[in-house]
């Protein structure tokens, strides 16, 4: 068990199970996105029909794989701005490889777009820790580089929905129970994950990184290499959504997820993911991931303006940080205390 994690652990032990639950950060998400559904059903009773439901778990679908693998990241005291060009790329790849291969298994499809995906997230997880750099700085030189090798490789051209094979497009419209296709392979993703990160001792030397990194270092962690199995996991994850993101829409192109990756760092933060490292969980990405969608299908349905729905969507994301630092300041203080006492 790591520090970060035993000094968690610490406080709640011997309390009420559910006044520990209550405290745990995807709740209060959970609980904004039931009321924000219920609050619009009553004004809109279409909105939670069963073509509607459906809407809106395929529209949550990209957002919640992206941000899952951006709260590895996150949860480093690192960031990720190049997810959008690196979808954009993945997309684009897929378009063409249907274009130059018709009949090639879908499959392989798949694990092409995931080894892009990875490779690109190495290359800015490599960068991150050999330049020393801040992610920000690096990652969104990334984000232009990956854009402009897009443009350079598409230029005007884009792969619309009859140009890939039928079955590949059916990913998007064929359903499990009610539930699409690529919806169960994003939940699929936030398990294992979250698995990950709770349960492997890799997954938990992400978070003593991003709680202290001298600290993890001095523990023995590797930390160079455990930042940059973040950075391909992401990647490999954006890759992934972007595969799925070519079967969900209409056309792929050279604009393809540009201006895609504030709104998967609004989704890790507002849920839960604290912005400087060391807590929060991917469980609360997916779910703020599909609070922020359902913002976004819930004012739209209402007739909000789209100006308001970007305004709510910054207020939220302020509103998380605010939270966060006061949870931090709170937790800091009853250490302090803890630790005078016991002196």
């Amino acid at each position: 068990m790591t520090t970060s994690h035993a000094l968690a652990a610490a406080p709640t032990s011997g309390r009420n199970p559910v006044a520990s639950l209550l405290r745990q950060r995807e709740v209060p998400v959970a609980s904004a996105l039931v009321v924000l559904v219920i609050v619009t059903t009553i004004a809109n009773p279409l909105f939670v029909s069963a073509q509607g439901v459906k809407d809106l778990m395929l529209n949550a679908t990209i957002t919640v794989i992206m941000a899952v693998g951006l709260g590895t990241v996150i949860i480093t005291n690192n960031i990720d701005l190049s997810v959008g060009s690196i979808l954009g790329l993945v997309a684009f790849a897929t378009g063409t490889v249907f274009a130059a291969a018709p009949d090639i298994p879908i499959v392989f499809v798949f694990l092409i777009g995931l080894a892009i995906g990875a490779v690109l997230g190495a290359v800015n997880g490599f960068l991150v820790t050999v330049a020393r750099v801040p992610s920000l700085v690096i990652t969104l030189g990334m984000l232009y580089i990956y854009r402009g090798l897009n443009n350079a490789w598409a230029g005007g051209q884009q792969y619309f929905a009859g140009d890939r094979p039928a079955a590949f497009g059916r990913l998007s419209v064929d359903t499990v129970l009610g539930v699409p296709i690529i919806t169960i392979i994003a939940v699929v993703v936030v398990v294992l994950v979250a698995v990950f990160l709770a349960r492997t001792r890799p997954g938990r030397d992400l978070y003593a990184i991003g709680s202290d990194e001298e600290a993890a270092r001095l523990f023995g962690i590797a930390v160079s290499r455990r930042v940059v199995t973040a950075f391909v996991l992401n990647g490999t994850l954006t890759g992934l959504a972007g595969v799925l993101y070519a079967s969900r829409f209409n056309s792929v192109g050279a604009t393809t997820g540009t201006g895609l990756e504030l709104d998967i760092v609004a989704a890790a933060v507002v849920g839960g993911i604290a912005i400087f490292g060391g807590s929060g969980s991917v469980v609360g990405a997916a779910i703020g991931a599909v609070l922020l969608t359902t913002i976004t299908s819930s004012l739209t349905a209402l007739g909000v303006d789209k100006f308001w729905q970007q305004a709510i969507v910054g207020v939220l994301i302020l509103t998380a940080i605010l939270v966060e630092r006061i949870a931090s300041i709170r937790k800091a203080r009853r250490l302090r205390t803890s630790e005078a006492t016991n002196a």
